[in-house]
């Protein structure tokens, strides 16, 4: 076990340094493979890796320099920061940060990857989005929805996911069908309550501004001026594929998300998505995206863990 302190971060700084909720100290932690704990004005850094803490240690000494100079630590900052002391090359500055309605928050693709993939929702009205678990593919496209709707660039938000999931079908859940389909549009609403809030996303539910539905209650419908999002798109048929793209009316913008290893429906049934990225790959005005495990940018250990289930082999820090 290697340890180092660092002895000269005053009570003041250690809020904006460490992040509102601890997020810079959590990526920091996660970043490094590191534990980071603060107590009297010291902060100390351990880990199992003397290269690792090194770097974390400076890391967290450029940051505290930048706070006491300027006061605060954006976003963009917090990440240019990491990158000169990885060697690795910073994602962001060649991106337009990401406005949601939350006071002061904005949003940044955090690998090139992600970077690319708001680049083709910017680009075009139909983008498909493919990719491993934690790679962004649902979180920046909310984000993406939300700015459009903050500058009147929609009417609406359209939420949708198909009601397919490892088996289970509708009819043996309990409850009403607002209960029954809530478990579905979960990971919709999660990412969405914290780019607007609990109180203004009831708001804007109520009063027909966002909608959260099945993809079965999409039939029939055309919606002009809004801006959709089909999560879970693996596990659509292409009949539902074609029935959904269809919806789309004047001044709208799809975006579709899909894991093609996580697919749930039943033997020998083709995947929607699958079938929609042969047919549209070469129709001028839709954008596709491919994100890979280098663009997961949740905890350190689900690149690991997608890597293993794909037979790929470990490439992390932590190994």
């Amino acid at each position: 076990m290697t340890e180092a302190t660092i002895s000269s971060v005053e009570p003041k700084f250690v809020l904006p340094l460490f992040g509102a909720k601890d997020q810079h100290l959590r990526r920091l932690r996660e970043k490094f493979n590191v534990t980071i704990t603060h107590r009297n004005g010291q902060v100390k850094i351990s880990g199992e890796k003397k290269e690792q803490v090194a770097q974390a240690t400076d890391a967290i000494e450029q940051l505290t320099e930048i706070v006491r100079t300027k006061g605060n630590l954006t976003p963009a900052v917090f990440d240019e920061t990491i990158a000169r002391v990885t060697g690795e090359s910073a994602p962001r500055k060649a991106i337009e940060a990401i406005q949601t309605l939350q006071v002061g928050k904005e949003i940044r693709p955090r690998t090139p990857g992600q970077a690319a993939y708001v680049d083709a929702m910017r680009s075009n009205d139909l983008v498909f989005a493919v990719g491993p678990a934690g790679s962004g593919k649902t979180y920046l496209a909310v984000a993406m929805a939300v700015e459009a709707l903050k500058n009147q660039r929609v009417r609406k938000l359209v939420l949708v996911r198909p009601a397919v999931e490892a088996g289970e079908s509708l009819g043996f859940l309990p409850g009403d069908l607002q209960a029954k389909i809530n478990p579905y549009l979960r990971p919709l609403l999660d990412a969405i309550h914290e780019m607007i809030g609990y109180d203004q996303v009831q708001q804007l539910i109520q009063s027909d501004v966002i909608e959260v539905c099945p993809l079965a209650y999409m039939r029939g419908r055309t919606l002009n001026e809004s801006f959709i999002i089909l999560d879970e798109a693996q596990n659509t048929t292409t009949a539902q594929m074609k029935m959904f793209l269809t919806r789309m009316g004047n001044a709208s913008k799809i975006v579709v998300s899909g894991d093609q290893t996580q697919i749930d429906l039943p033997p020998k049934t083709k995947s929607g998505l699958v079938d929609a990225l042969q047919r549209l790959k070469k129709i001028n005005g839709v954008g596709i995206s491919h994100l890979t495990s280098k663009d997961i940018v949740r905890h350190r250990l689900v690149t690991d863990i997608v890597q293993a289930y794909d037979g790929k082999p470990n490439q992390s820090p932590s190994s």
